[in-house]
């Protein structure tokens, strides 16, 4: 009989759960939208219980920030997030105590990354950046072939980027920060700034011309300080494809030639992509996690 794991893809909009043997064998899913925290993991739980056969781990990828770290006391709990009702809430402990299963615990965008490097567009190199543009911003990644971790876990939306007030008068939506990358470039920036969501703003609008070169910034900064050998742009902003070959170009000018390698130079198409597995990397990504775990 094939192993069972499952996933959760703990968002900060929605959960999606699964139980698989891997990218090809999904057996069953479930969406619900992230509402109260003893709801929602209430109803993860639940649909664990009601599989015919149970799993053996169980990997959450999840909204942050949270604490990684298995030392820690706080280990598997969402910490300072700006989600109201869900500051240092301990998802990883309740799942484990209600299913009594190993628990892996990450970010949903650390999770993310390894669903793409296991099964998607990552496969072929082991250092590399996922980046999700949603919601919020936030990064995950590996390098020689290892997650990202460290004081807690990778925060790439709040690198502080160059803000030409002139040019963007806007003041940023990050309650922490304002004018870091993703109270610059998330979708609610995009929103508040222009006064409607960006999927509903034209292609030719002057909002993606700015998005592309904030972005652009932001993975400038990643691509010089870990030396990715690729990166993979996901989330709703994302979505809008007219945005890959304007950020491929506004990186291209702001590096300006400093970096020779081929794949900045030649192949950037195959350099900045968008993610194999789609929308389902987070909670395949999940999985395997609990397969790491288990």
């Amino acid at each position: 009989m094939a192993k069972l794991y499952g996933g959760i893809e703990a968002g900060g909009t929605k959960f999606v759960c699964a139980v698989a043997t891997g990218r090809g064998d999904l057996r069953a899913r479930v969406q619900f939208p992230t509402t109260r925290p003893d709801e929602t993991i209430g109803q993860a739980i639940d649909f664990f219980q009601r599989q015919s056969e149970p799993v053996i781990a169980v990997g959450i990828g999840s909204f942050g920030p949270v604490d990684p770290n298995p030392a820690s006391p706080t280990f598997g709990h969402i910490t300072t997030t700006p989600k109201p009702g869900w500051q240092d809430v301990d998802i990883a402990g309740r799942v484990q105590s209600a299913l009594g299963v190993p628990i892996a615990f990450d970010t949903d965008v650390n999770a993310a990354a390894l669903g793409e490097h296991r099964w998607g567009a990552a496969q072929d190199v082991d250092t590399f950046v996922y980046l999700t543009v949603g919601t919020g911003i936030g990064g995950g990644g590996m390098v020689g072939g290892i997650l990202l971790h460290g004081l807690m876990h990778p925060e790439m939306g709040h690198v502080r980027i160059p803000h030409d007030w002139n040019r963007d008068p806007f003041n940023g939506t990050c309650p922490f920060h304002g004018d870091c990358l993703e109270g610059l470039a998330a979708g609610p920036a995009l929103a508040a700034r222009w006064g409607q969501r960006g999927e509903t703003l034209p292609d030719d609008h002057p909002a993606w011309a700015l998005e592309a070169h904030y972005l652009a910034l932001g993975l400038v900064s990643l691509i010089t300080v870990l030396s990715a050998q690729r990166i993979i742009l996901g989330g709703g902003v994302m979505r809008e494809a007219h945005l890959f070959p304007r950020v491929r170009h506004e990186v291209q000018a702001l590096l300006n030639g400093y970096i020779q390698s081929p794949e900045i130079v030649e192949w950037i198409d195959q350099y900045i992509v968008p993610p194999a597995l789609g929308d389902q990397a987070g909670v395949l990504g999940a999985i395997a996690l609990a397969q790491m775990r288990a």
